[in-house]
């Protein structure tokens, strides 16, 4: 299977091939700030199955582990395509970013305890991290 992530512009493109190593919501501060939302949902590719195009920034932060991640996103609309976390392997792209259609149902819920109270799975069969 072969899927594309872009950016609103187009200029930024992620190409990713195979099936994803997982797919999580995660409900962390940082989370939600950068998408706007009460959560994020993003899918880990193994890195080799991630192919970029098109020029890129980049931000880091640190997150509540202590690890790195660092965020690549395009220079003319701002939307981040990716990002990679220094304590896991891989590559993971926000799935709003992916092409209309395969949207990939989430199968772990990160950082659970800090989601909105009004907030439930519809699927009991989640993995819960806490």
């Amino acid at each position: 299977m072969n899927r594309t992530a872009s950016c609103a512009c187009g200029a930024l493109k992620a190409e990713v091939t195979g099936e994803p190593i997982r797919v999580a919501i995660c409900h962390c501060h940082a989370c939600r700030t950068r998408g706007g939302s009460a959560f994020s949902w993003n899918a880990r590719f193994a890195a080799e199955a991630v192919t970029m195009t098109g020029d890129n920034r980049s931000y880091i932060r640190i997150g509540d582990e202590g690890s790195e991640i660092t965020y690549h996103f395009c220079p003319h609309c701002g939307v981040a395509v990716w990002y990679e976390n220094s304590a896991v392997p891989g590559i993971a792209i926000p799935v709003g970013a992916f092409a209309p259609g395969d949207l990939l149902p989430p199968t772990v819920s990160v950082y659970h305890d800090r989601k909105p109270d009004w907030f439930a799975l519809a699927d009991p069969d989640i993995d819960i991290w806490d």
